[in-house]
């Protein structure tokens, strides 16, 4: 059986199982019908979906990213925005969603649904403050390398709607709020900066539910190594950290697994250089990886971000074993370009948009 398509067979059921449809649609069955629907992130489209099949045709609003807004009926308002550094439509995105939050009367049901992306796809500045200050944070907080916890600390400071801000305009009864988490801890004041956070203060009834995480994605992934007669060697959310870090830590544990398979999550760190090459945090750090097993055989590595993304390129990640590096390997680690040289390689994970976002996965296995 061919490693490369088994390791991505387990990945894929990772990802699968986190589907912003289908856990979604899991929890609807426990929840009023709303008046008004809001969806926000990545995953936006395929949760507004879940919901509009299950209840019918209501208001709704999709706020998300560029390409992810298909498949919706024709009476959803879509604002498709620029995903990770903002632009004016993320402005217009915000906006709306303030508005769309203002005008609900006393007694009605507010939807939110929460995703990653959130946080540059929708903005509403507080005053004085422009898209230049904002796209200009956006870019000095990727480049230096913070973990998404201190990135939306930063982000919440410039915004009228993070942070609990959004839902301090709401003026109904009811305000659900469901969220598919990128975060460590699956904290909802973290997520999208906390956009779907309830307020400190409020006077309405309020609900939150983390409907997919992490944590789900890599038990799935669990299960699918071991429907394929797989042993489990080891399931950690591990990856938080620089990813030349995380890259060394995990080295001497790869290239001594025995037969088996190993599945991490989470989201590593990159600094940027100057004028970066071509890729995303999960090429750097399979780059990084197929550094530590070079040489080393019947291991291969699946890297990947959940949404089919990684930073400003095509692909999800990569899929490296122990013969992926080589001349031109080290100037392109340097450089930020780990894109580039695994695309020479033919090792770059493509999928397209997957209707979720519950930060990285990686699936190692070894036969």
């Amino acid at each position: 059986m061919d490693r490369k398509d088994q390791a991505i067979r387990i990945w894929k059921a990772g990802v699968d199982a986190v589907g912003g449809h289908s856990a979604t649609s899991k929890v609807l069955h426990a929840i009023p019908e709303p008046d008004q629907i809001l969806a926000v992130g990545k995953p936006a489209a395929a949760m507004a979906r879940a919901v509009l099949e299950h209840f019918g045709p209501i208001p709704t609003l999709v706020v998300t990213k560029d390409d992810h807004g298909r498949d919706l009926p024709e009476h959803v308002t879509v604002i498709e925005a620029s995903h990770p550094v903002p632009d004016d439509r993320s402005l217009l995105g915000g906006q709306a969603l303030c508005k769309a939050v203002e005008a609900m009367p006393s007694g009605s049901h507010l939807l939110l649904l929460v995703s990653g992306g959130a946080s540059s796809l929708a903005e509403n500045l507080v005053p004085g403050k422009t898209l230049d200050d904002l796209e200009q944070l956006n870019k000095t907080l990727l480049a230096q390398g913070l973990d998404i916890t201190a990135m939306n600390t930063e982000r919440r400071k410039l915004s009228r709607i993070k942070g609990g801000g959004l839902l301090s305009h709401f003026q109904g009864d009811r305000a659900t709020v469901l969220a598919i988490s990128d975060v460590p801890g699956d904290d909802l004041n973290v997520v999208g900066s906390g956009i779907g956070a309830v307020p400190d203060t409020y006077d309405f009834h309020a609900s939150t539910q983390i409907v997919a995480s992490n944590a789900h994605a890599r038990t799935a992934a669990v299960q699918k190594a071991k429907d394929e007669g797989i042993a489990v060697l080891a399931n950690e959310e591990c990856l938080h950290d620089d990813f030349l870090k995380v890259a060394a830590s995990l080295g001497e544990r790869l290239r001594n697994m025995p037969k088996g398979a190993m599945i991490f999550g989470g989201e590593p760190t990159v600094v940027l250089p100057d004028n970066p090459g071509r890729g995303g945090r999960n090429q750097a750090l399979a780059l990084a990886l197929a550094q530590e097993i070079a040489g080393c055989t019947g291991i291969t590595l699946v890297v990947g971000g959940t949404d089919g993304t990684d930073g400003p390129t095509q692909a999800a990640g990569a899929i490296v074993d122990g013969s992926t590096w080589g001349d031109g390997a080290v100037s392109a680690l340097r450089a930020a370009d780990s894109g580039s040289f695994l695309d020479r390689q033919g090792a770059l994970l493509v999928t397209g948009p997957t209707g979720t976002n519950v930060m990285d996965l990686l699936v190692a296995i070894r036969q």
